[in-house]
């Protein structure tokens, strides 16, 4: 199991780390700090503690998750999707500023999180409350996306 726990924790870490090389200045930037930001966007550090306590959580989910299922193709597709999503949001938000495809990319991510939180379950039982954080967050950063769509100029 702790090997299991190690190879998500890297998996989805490397992935953050990935998206993150196209963040360039990020919410430092100047095109950044010029949108349109919403009542209830949290200081900016909030978003590096938020991200690290949900991947911590969502690696232990998925290493208790990947030894339960069966369907383990399903898994690792719907994971690949996630971490897809995931990995790409950054870039296209921060590097080509596209705010609508940004919006598109984290809804999907949303409504992956909750195909995972919906379809799993029932294997894990209460164990699926380390993926809520993940969802809870994707709902909060979706917001926040979707405020900078409909007020950016």
């Amino acid at each position: 199991m702790l090997k299991r726990i190690i190879l998500f924790l890297v998996i989805t870490f490397g992935g953050l780390a990935l998206g993150s090389l196209f963040t360039t200045e990020g919410a430092s930037s100047t095109w950044y700090e010029a949108l349109p930001k919403a009542p209830w966007t949290p200081p900016g550090w909030v978003f590096g503690v938020a991200w690290t306590f949900i991947m911590v959580c969502f690696s232990l989910y998925m290493a208790l998750l990947s030894e339960k299922v069966k369907n383990k193709k399903q898994l690792i597709i719907l994971f690949t999707i996630q971490w897809i999503l995931n990995v790409s949001w950054n870039p296209v938000f921060f590097y080509f500023h596209k705010i609508a495809m940004g919006l598109l990319v984290i809804t999907a991510l949303l409504v992956i999180i909750h195909v995972f939180l919906f379809r799993y379950y029932k294997i894990l039982a209460w164990r699926s409350l380390l993926i809520l954080p993940y969802a809870i967050w994707l709902w909060i950063a979706t917001s926040l996306n979707a405020y900078i769509y409909w007020f950016h100029p």
